[in-house]
């Protein structure tokens, strides 16, 4: 009703302010030419505010369903400036009547305006979309309706059965299905024209004050995550380097030192002293391969997500079946935490699963990075405070992902990953791969 009423009751205001200005002016010879600007004036007023009343009519019907508000946000007007003269300046003309320059700069903004013509548009869009979207199902419960009971009032045959209880209960069963898939078809159809709204209207829903304080306190709690995350990995990377490498570095330093003094009188102890440095040297260079390894593993460099992740299969100690499907290629940080939350999964999987087989499947649907690793394993595994599981969680809740764990006891046991991810350099790579 309030869509045909944007449409009907502007012209119902401008027939009766023009037959009304006829009537005050008596027939005089002025009446046409008084009328018509009038009519024009009331048209104008009546279609701009039932734009802005219908708009706003379908933002709070929206934002009942959605339990979210709708923000709108208008151009400003500037204020009317006054001259030496005592003129007053719209931003395009100058008036000697403030009235008169008021309403022609709200004129001028109404047209302007990016969300007045929006809603402009609704005011014209709104009854199609009520006829299309909220007609048919309104039409096919009243048919319905009307059609069963109109069954004792007329004569309707089925089947060649010309049987006043067969008429009767066909055409209840026929009114009744189509009164029922109209009536189920009612939610669908106000999601959709709230949908529609939302697209012609611009904007949308935007969440409430209480979303948004949960939504900081989340972001702040991963970022604190992430900023732990951080330096746990820097002093990892400083007690490896301490630990391993530069020991023995400083090791191998100490026994060239040695081998000089022995150069001269015991060749044979220097020969031997060499081949340990040689020894420890090789240590000393896969300790640093491995440390690498640890912060970014090259084949993710080099290769990307879908063969590191074919790599963690064919070295994991259970059999390892991966598929991946990826347009593209994600970003470097949600590779790298993607790529080692696999790779603890599979660990786990070896560690305390008991499984004979394991499953990696990698996909991207919908803007969301979707990996679910599976095992054929004894179940049971649950989301410990302390456990491993809880660290994947924050590493990829600072990417804003979650993880779902589903482990009955005796299995299978199902994780799956999703984050959001935008992928770049597009190519298709839908593969395979046992391990």
């Amino acid at each position: 009703m309030a869509a045909a009423a944007g449409l009907v009751v502007p012209v119902v205001a401008a027939v009766c302010t023009a037959l009304l200005v006829v009537a005050m002016l008596e027939h005089r010879p002025l009446a046409p030419y008084v009328a018509a600007p009038t009519a024009v004036v009331a048209w104008v007023s009546a279609v701009y505010w039932f734009a802005r009343r219908g708009a706003g009519w379908t933002r709070q019907r929206v934002e009942r369903e959605v339990g979210e508000r709708w923000g709108v946000v208008y151009s400003p007007r500037e204020a009317l400036e006054q001259d030496a003269r005592g003129f007053w300046w719209t931003g395009v003309s100058y008036h000697r009547r403030q009235g008169v320059a008021r309403l022609v700069q709200f004129v001028r903004w109404a047209v302007r305006d990016h969300q007045v013509q929006r809603e402009g548009v609704w005011l014209l869009a709104n009854p199609v979309a009520v006829v299309v979207l909220l007609g048919v199902p309104l039409a096919m419960v009243w048919g319905g309706l009307v059609f069963a009971l109109t069954a004792t009032v007329d004569s309707r045959v089925f089947f060649g059965l010309y049987s006043e209880p067969v008429s009767l209960l066909f055409s209840v069963l026929i009114g009744g299905v189509l009164a029922v898939m109209g009536l189920a078809m009612m939610p669908w159809a106000v999601r959709v024209h709230g949908a529609f709204a939302c697209r012609v209207l611009g904007g949308g829903p935007q969440p409430s004050r209480a979303q948004l304080t949960e939504r900081v306190a989340q972001l702040t709690e991963t970022r604190a995550d992430a900023a732990d995350a951080q330096a746990a990995e820097l002093r990892r990377i400083e007690r490896d380097l301490h630990d391993g490498a530069q020991a023995r570095l400083v090791s191998i330093g100490l026994t060239l030192g040695t081998i000089e003094h022995l150069m001269a009188t015991d060749q044979a102890a220097a020969r031997e002293l060499l081949a340990e440095a040689r020894a420890a040297s090789a240590k000393a260079l896969q300790e640093l391969r491995d440390l690498v390894r640890g912060i970014h593993p090259p084949v993710l460099a080099e290769r990307g997500l879908p063969d590191a992740v074919r790599e963690l299969a064919l070295t994991a100690a259970v059999p390892t079946e991966v598929t991946v499907a990826l347009p593209g290629r994600p970003e470097a940080a949600l590779e790298t935490a993607v790529y080692f939350s696999v790779s603890e999964l599979l660990a786990n999987v070896a560690k305390h699963a008991r499984a004979r087989q394991a499953w990696v499947d990698v996909l991207h649907r919908a803007g969301r990075l979707r990996v679910v690793v599976t095992d054929d394993g004894s179940g049971g595994a649950r989301m410990e405070v302390e456990g491993g599981l809880r660290g994947i969680e924050k590493r990829l809740g600072t990417f804003d992902g979650t993880i779902s764990l589903d482990s009955p006891v005796g299995g299978p046991t199902t994780i799956t990953m999703e984050l959001p991810c935008a992928l770049s350099s597009p190519r298709t790579s839908t593969s395979s791969a046992k391990g």
